[in-house]
């Protein structure tokens, strides 16, 4: 199959890959399959999500489109967290941000064919949107879940002593920001994984690729709300360190626990 140049900048995926990825969650012998959509920051799986739900849409189905992004812990709920467990519990997407509860009854609604309410996240606010921005929606056929660590199983506890990068030797050195990310990885998301009918990996050529495309978003994000501060390159470049325990787990696992795994070059090409 061919491919875009850029998937994820604004050229998405070539035709056919779409329709196999949407193929393979209409296969599923459910009323309203769960196709989730894993892949590292920048990797193009919310590009990839929003061309599946506009084929399905031409196929005359009724798709619903949601991010793991949604769910974040408001800002005031993570900066309780902050408080009570680790400073760097303030900042949004590690295991343990996310409203899992909130997750798993929006995607049992969708499945039991119920109107529901998608919650949205805004990025550059740092904090749920407001009710008022939410989409409301008819009953759906298909659900499409995206997210970075989608599927990702908890580290053993052994590989949390040494700190990865400079953000853990620095300001997690008792490792307690990051063995809670774990534990919550650990009790928190499975039962949230188990609610996928199928799982499609974009795997990245490794997680250095992630800084360059972890920008590209940042700078899109900057040119879709110029008025909004937005992260430079430093920045980007520490942000991200947030993800790369998971991420690397992720590279080391999905692999052989999703269903299908599409490998990607440094231009989010499939190969």
């Amino acid at each position: 199959m061919s491919a875009s140049t850029h998937p994820g900048d604004g050229e998405g995926f070539a035709p056919e890959w779409v329709e196999a990825v949407l193929a393979d969650a209409l296969a599923v012998p459910a009323a309203v399959p769960v196709l989730a959509i894993s892949g590292l920051q920048g990797s193009g799986k919310s590009t990839l999500a929003a061309q599946i739900a506009r084929l399905a849409r031409q196929r005359g189905r009724r798709p619903a489109v949601l991010s793991i992004d949604d769910v974040y812990l408001t800002r005031a709920e993570r900066r309780q967290l902050a408080r009570r467990v680790h400073p760097l519990l303030a900042t949004r997407g590690p295991p343990g941000t996310h409203d899992v509860d909130l997750a798993c009854a929006l995607l049992d609604a969708l499945r039991a064919g119920q109107p529901v309410v998608l919650p949205r996240f805004d990025k550059l606010a740092d904090d749920r949107a407001p009710e008022s921005a939410w989409e409301r929606l008819p009953a759906a056929d298909l659900v499409i879940f995206e997210g970075w660590f989608l599927g990702t199983p908890a580290e053993d506890d052994d590989a949390l002593r040494a700190p990865l990068n400079a953000l853990e030797r620095e300001q997690d050195a008792d490792a307690r920001w990051r063995r809670y990310c774990n534990d919550a990885l650990r009790r928190d998301y499975p039962v949230l994984w188990r609610r996928f009918d199928r799982l499609w990996f974009l795997q990245p050529p490794g997680f250095e690729v992630v800084v360059g495309w972890r920008a590209q978003q940042e700078r899109q994000l900057a040119r879709a709300r110029p008025d909004a501060a937005s992260m430079d390159a430093a920045g980007v470049a520490r942000f991200v360190q947030f993800f790369e325990r998971v991420s690397r787990q992720a590279l080391r696992t999905l692999p052989a626990r999703a269903d299908r795994t599409l490998v990607l070059d440094e231009y989010r090409r499939p190969r």
